[in-house]
């Protein structure tokens, strides 16, 4: 026993969610069972009265809540709810019609209280004015309302229907493009599901009221010559009173049957005609209406216009024309007070985003192309402008789009607390690539193997290139001024340090997009090209690779559609990168040459006939003459090497800038050497020497 006391339930448990929602269930049918027995089983006047309360009642709670559902799916039940109060509604007709046929000869409570209530209030004593009256709602709610909501519901089916194999094919595009995950394109069919079965269920529920329009005809008319048939036949009535009291019942109860079904009728009508509109019925209307300030001015002073014309009544049109135009001239301030704040709420979600995205760990994985990092005590003196030292970054940036032909990426600038305090770091896809100390309140004076400055000083070498220089004190800066030296600040060092470390990566820095952004700048024609020769002769990828091999030399890809000219020229017989690269360089030699001039002369440090020959036999050819292999002794690599050094450590001296110059077939092998040590100094072939340019031999390396 004590068993059972524990493990059953006890009498004040509340019961499950499943036993609530059986009870609703079977509640729910027993009203749809209660009102088919009114059909057929005969009810007391005090139960009519119930009924048509619960009628009127549940048509205004219809249209209350068509008028502030966002959109028409979240009614979805209306056509349900619609039947339902259509049935309730013949239901109660035929009830009343029982007790007015069987009862009217008690006089007009016979039908219960309500009736006999709207029929003192509509037809004031009078039935042929509740005839008219009622005459003239069936024809609103049949011939306007009912019938233009069947119209709409009409094409708003049609037009879904067609509607959704395009709708599907949509959700299935953003899903294969990522732009949707599986439970979104889940959840988008099952709302276009639910559309297409609502706008078609309302096309087949508008019917119902305009079949019950027409019953109420024809109840009305059985009441009415029903009754006074059966007044004067059974219960020995005058026909006058007959006709008068059989005709009140049936007006009242015409009335009270037709008001709830305009007022569903009403509803309907809101809900199909809302279509695509978002919000409630008073936002969609009232926000459109309002939203034009120079209407409500026009129609406010056609009002007034109206208020003066002798005959018309001054208040209505005078009231009706200054409650617009008070309207028109509050509008524009609500709507910049309301767009300023949600301007406010906007920048503030933004704000708080970019907070938390640097604040998360994927912001932490993210690399910069471009970073320069700078220790506290060295940014606390050089970024003490930051829109300065934004501009000179900006202007940085300009200087490489005008003369290699495309924008590097954004440059990030800040302080970092893990670099020292009096140093900077020159980071290149988030790896660092240059690290130098800096003297916070001094200058640097590159003095190379000059004299130094006649003041205190410490020998350093400049950053950039690796000249010799010196850092002087900022107070000396006018006696090294003075006797002819050029005194730097920290930050122009930074910043050219920051220029040469990215002329030295120009190549890593063109990324696929940056190429795809200047292919699409292209004329019609040039991407015509494009098309000819990418993918079929060689990929975007080869082409990437193409002109990264220019930019690592420091080749300007401005002229680019001369460059895709020569790839098109060379890719039907060559398809590696560097021979389709030494190739373009032959054809743009022009460009090179000018570029590496110096005051209209090139001047020009030749490889020795010994070196070239070494060289020449150090490459191995297939079958076809091809290179395959570089073969050298690594001895002559070295000697090559210092020899090299030697003559171009002696002509950097003198100042000028020169070019090295060597056979076509070994320039690459040339380059891959002279790179290790001059990194900045160009390697030419013979064939990229321009025809016309002017040339200053400088010597041979020998």
């Amino acid at each position: 026993m004590s068993d059972m006391s524990i493990t059953g339930p006890t009498s004040g448990a509340k019961p499950a969610p499943a036993e609530r929602a059986s009870r609703r269930d079977i509640g729910f049918a027993m009203g749809v069972v209660a009102i088919l027995a009114i059909l057929f089983l005969p009810i007391p006047p005090v139960l009519i009265d119930l009924g048509l309360a619960l009628s009127i009642a549940l048509s205004v709670l219809i249209l209350m809540v068509a008028l502030w559902i966002n959109k028409p799916l979240e009614f979805s039940a209306f056509p349900t709810v619609l039947l339902i109060a259509t049935l309730l509604r013949l239901a109660l007709g035929i009830g009343t019609t029982r007790l007015i046929l069987s009862h009217g000869s008690d006089g007009v409570t016979a039908a219960g209280h309500i009736i006999h209530g709207f029929s003192q209030l509509v037809m004031s004593g009078d039935f042929v004015i509740g005839i008219v009256v009622f005459l003239i709602l069936v024809t609103v709610n049949f011939l306007v309302i009912t019938k233009g909501a069947t119209r709409i519901a009409e094409v708003g089916a049609r037009f879904t229907l067609d509607a959704i194999p395009g709708k599907q094919m949509a959700i299935d595009a953003d899903l294969n493009a990522g732009l949707i995950n599986d439970k979104e394109a889940q959840k988008r069919r099952s709302e276009l599901e639910e559309e297409s079965a609502f706008f078609g269920s309302m096309d087949g529920a508008s019917k119902f009221v305009r079949g019950e329009a027409i019953a109420s005809l024809i109840i009305i008319a059985v009441n009415i010559f029903g009754g006074i048939i059966i007044g004067v036949t059974r219960h020995g009535m005058p026909l006058a009173d007959a006709a008068d009291i059989f005709t009140r019942l049936s007006v009242g109860d015409g009335l009270v049957s037709q008001i709830p079904a305009l007022i569903v009728s009403l509803a309907a009508g809101l809900l199909v005609s809302k279509g695509g509109t978002r919000g409630s019925a008073e936002k969609a209307v009232l926000s459109q209406l309002g939203a034009y300030p120079r209407a409500l001015f026009v129609a406010a002073g056609l009002m007034m216009a109206l208020a003066v014309v002798p005959g018309l009544p001054f208040l209505p049109f005078a009231v009706l024309g200054g409650i617009m135009a008070f309207i028109g001239y509050t509008i524009p301030r609500q709507l910049a007070k309301k767009k300023a704040a949600e301007d406010a709420v906007e920048t503030a979600k933004q704000e708080q985003a970019a907070k938390e995205a640097r604040e998360s760990v994927k912001e932490s994985l993210r690399t910069y192309e471009v970073e320069l990092a700078v220790g506290k005590q060295l940014a606390t003196s050089v970024l003490r402008n930051p829109q300065d030292f934004q501009l000179r970054i900006s202007k940085i940036r300009r200087k490489f789009a005008q003369r290699y032909g495309f924008v590097v990426p954004e440059i990030k600038f800040g302080e970092d607390l893990s670099v020292p305090g009096k140093s900077y770091q020159i980071k290149i896809h988030g790896t660092a690539v240059a690290t130098q100390e800096m003297r916070v309140g001094e200058l640097l004076v590159v003095t190379s193997d000059g004299p130094k400055p006649d003041v205190p000083c410490d020998e350093v070498r400049e950053p950039a290139f690796g000249l010799k220089a010196v850092w002087v004190s900022e107070a000396y800066a006018t006696e090294v001024r003075r006797e002819g030296f050029h005194p730097v600040d920290t930050l122009s060092v930074m910043l050219t340090h920051l220029s040469e470390v990215i002329s030295n990566n120009l190549a890593q820095l063109l990324s696929y997009k940056d190429m795809r952004t200047l292919l699409d700048r292209l004329d019609p024609e040039y991407k015509r090209l494009i098309d000819d020769i990418c993918p079929s002769q060689i990929s975007f990828s080869g082409l990437q690779a193409v002109l990264k091999l220019l930019l690592a030399e420091r080749v300007s890809i401005r002229n680019l559609h001369l460059i895709l000219e020569a790839i098109a020229e060379i890719v039907p017989h060559a398809r590696r990168s560097e021979q389709v690269v030494e190739h373009v360089r032959m054809r743009m030699a022009q460009q090179i040459c000018g570029d590496l001039s110096e005051g209209g002369t090139l001047n020009v440090l030749r490889l020795g006939s010994k070196w070239d020959l070494t060289f020449h036999e150090s490459l191995k050819r297939d079958a076809k003459g091809e290179v395959v292999e570089f073969d050298i002794d690594p001895r002559l690599v070295e000697q090559f090497g210092t020899e090299a050094s030697t003559a171009v450590r002696d002509r950097m001296k003198l100042g000028g800038s020169f070019v090295l110059v060597t056979a076509p077939d070994s320039r690459p092998y040339v380059r891959m050497i002279i790179e290790r040590m001059f990194p900045s100094l160009p390697v030419l072939s013979h064939v990229e020497i321009a025809r016309g340019a002017q040339i200053k031999s400088l010597g041979t390396i020998s």
